[in-house]
């Protein structure tokens, strides 16, 4: 592991085998980058990070995995984007997405392996998400694959709801000459949905088991009802692929969601997304966890290439 002055921050670079991370744990504990070397010499990006020139508002880099904490997507109350309604009965305001991907984090753990980061909230994520808790992003790098685990401790008197997620950006096409076309998703879900202009879940499109990304369906759709907790994207040409699993500790994968999307069909990355629940989980209740007094749950997604 070293670390590398990239527009005055310090970033950490890890090689692990044929695989190179770079990570900005303490702004938004943002992986940023993966590569890997093959046997030929050449280096296939996996993890897409745009060029730029400074990095005063991270959230809105296209790149990376933000981290969506502690909702995924939009949030709503009673019709009006950007807010919800806790248990209390109190409306409060709530960013796209939450407060992690611009948030700021405390590393507690950097080894050869990966980091740990603790979320510090500021003042607007203590107006929003007035809780007692401690939210953990924790990597572990391996050499053809990663790790990251989201975890949220109660450390108050009153149970805490919670939907993260992750919004990797892909790079693509991995292969010179390729395109989205040449690339296949394999998601067991027996539903697709998305959210409506009052933030309710209505029908998606219907899909096949295996989709091309060339599929404009795909785009902004949440793939729900899953038969598993495994999916892939192929690369047709070579049989590369990325594996993803997920998982959960101390509560229930029921409503877990897979989410594709795009800016348009030019932009080099495509987006598959792990959520623990599809979009505005605290109105409509699907995908909404309580973290109970003293307790711990935790999200777990690996991504595997091979």
């Amino acid at each position: 592991m070293e670390r590398i002055p990239y527009l005055g921050h310090t970033i950490y670079r890890w090689q692990v085998g044929p695989s190179t991370f770079l990570a900005l744990p303490e702004k938004g504990a943002r992986l940023m980058h993966w590569n890997v070397t093959l046997g030929d010499g050449s280096v296939r990006d996996l993890i897409h990070w745009p060029e730029l020139d400074q990095l005063d508002d991270i959230a809105k880099v296209r790149g990376g995995n933000p981290i969506l904490f502690p909702f995924n997507g939009r949030t709503y109350d009673r019709s009006e984007i950007g807010f919800w309604r806790a248990d209390d009965g109190v409306r409060r305001p709530m960013p796209m997405h939450g407060f992690a991907r611009q948030g700021e984090f405390r590393v507690k753990r950097l080894d050869e392996r990966g980091f740990s980061a603790v979320f510090v909230p500021g003042a607007e994520a203590k107006e929003g998400y007035p809780f007692d808790y401690e939210f953990v992003v924790s990597y572990r790098f391996e050499a053809n694959a990663v790790y990251v685990e989201l975890e949220l401790t109660n450390l108050g008197q009153a149970p805490i709801p919670w939907s993260a997620g992750h919004h990797f950006y892909f790079n693509l096409p991995w292969s010179e000459g390729l395109t989205r076309k040449d690339y296949v998703l394999e998601v067991p879900a027996a539903r697709t949905v998305r959210r409506n202009e009052s933030g309710q879940l209505v029908d998606g499109p219907r899909l096949q088991p295996r989709e091309t990304l060339d599929n404009p369906a795909l785009i902004d759709t949440v793939h729900t009802a899953l038969r598993g907790h495994q999916f892939q994207v192929t690369e047709r040409t070579t049989g590369a692929r990325l594996r993803f699993r997920t998982g959960f500790s101390n509560t229930t994968a029921k409503d877990a969601a897979v989410v594709t999307w795009a800016a348009d069909d030019k932009v080099p990355y495509y987006c598959v997304e792990p959520w623990m629940g599809p979009p505005n989980a605290p109105e409509t209740k699907i995908g909404l966890h309580h973290v109970g007094p003293g307790q711990t749950q935790k999200f777990l997604v690996d991504i595997t290439h091979g």
